[in-house]
């Protein structure tokens, strides 16, 4: 059984994709005592509340995670947080700079804070793909984040908190995904927009990636980043599986943007173990008694895990399987 069964759970950003999947599986499964839905969308959090009824282990906190007190109000009690809250749009952070790193950085470090002053006993933080070696400002500040977060069980290493980072690419179902965009366009009979044909991307269903977040809790000591063993697929073959025959046009990739994803760079290599399920960046310095985990194989020299050299694909056939479990 999970570490997170009847346990007092926060998710910041808790009404986005992800959150909404944590919650709908946690309150099936887990059994919590209560989970705090923190965000600072009213809109969103009255949307949930329809979404899930009136469900009293659901606590509804408006905040930001710019605010420190709040956060500190909110993780009163608290045993486990989720750090899914973030801005998110390559494009939007180039011309919004200083916001995403309030949100990204300022706000990670007030969830490392709040936390290790609540108490809290284990904090998982959302990463993306983006953050290896990033090429745009939204990676940048995910991989300041991460950074943060690991760094965070040095501090804390006399406390009972630890930190730990999820990193994972695209998500099928979530906002934002192409393949609603795809459905909607092939609807009304458009041309389907492609940025480049012979690009490649990791793929991960909402389930999915709220069970590998899940199963982290339970295998984390503090300081690891966990990446999930996922299938890439071409772009290509998800139009045929989500729209076949339908017209493409391409259209150039945009500024920020990868032909091909990554979740482990070359220089971390030295430091990855390769498990069945995952691969798990271990910390470059542990102070706080950071134990190698049994079972892991050592990556050769110079692996680094992308989407176009991975050793798992999604044909047209597994990609409507995989549509199916979104």
């Amino acid at each position: 059984m999970s570490v997170l069964a009847g346990s007092s759970i926060l998710v910041t950003g808790a009404t986005g994709s992800f959150g909404k999947a944590f919650l709908r599986y946690a309150l099936e499964h887990l059994d919590p005592q209560r989970i705090v839905v923190f965000s600072r969308d009213e809109l969103k959090q009255y949307e949930v509340r329809q979404m899930f009824g009136d469900d009293p282990r659901l606590r509804f906190f408006i905040g930001d995670v710019r605010d420190k007190d709040r956060l500190a109000r909110a993780m009163h009690g608290i045993e486990y947080v989720i750090h899914a809250a973030a801005l998110k749009q390559v494009d939007t952070a180039e011309y919004n700079p200083s916001e995403y790193v309030a949100t990204n950085i300022n706000g990670s470090q007030n969830v490392i804070d709040t936390a290790i002053d609540a108490g809290v006993q284990k904090v998982v933080a959302l990463s993306t793909d983006k953050a290896s070696s990033p090429i745009n400002l939204y990676g940048a500040t995910k991989l300041v984040a991460d950074k943060l977060f690991i760094s965070g069980n040095h501090y804390a290493a006399h406390h009972p908190t630890r930190f730990a980072v999820v990193r994972y690419g695209n998500v099928m179902g979530s906002r934002g995904s192409v393949v609603p965009l795809f459905r909607a366009l092939n609807a009304e009979g458009k041309s389907l927009p492609v940025t480049d044909k012979r690009m490649t991307r990791f793929w991960i269903t909402l389930p999915q990636a709220v069970r590998f977040v899940v199963d982290s809790f339970d295998r984390m000591q503090g300081g690891e980043l966990f990446v999930p063993r996922i299938p890439s697929m071409r772009i290509l073959d998800l139009i045929d599986a989500v729209a076949p025959d339908a017209p493409t046009h391409e259209t150039g990739i945009r500024p920020g943007e990868k032909l091909h994803e990554e979740m482990i760079s070359a220089d971390d290599s030295r430091r990855t173990l390769r498990f069945p399920d995952r691969y798990v960046v271990q910390p470059v310095v542990a102070s706080w008694g950071y134990e190698p985990p049994a079972g892991g194989e050592r990556v050769e020299d110079g692996f680094n895990y992308r989407s176009d050299n991975n050793d798992l694909w999604l044909d047209v056939e597994a990609m409507h399987a995989l549509l199916e479990d979104k």
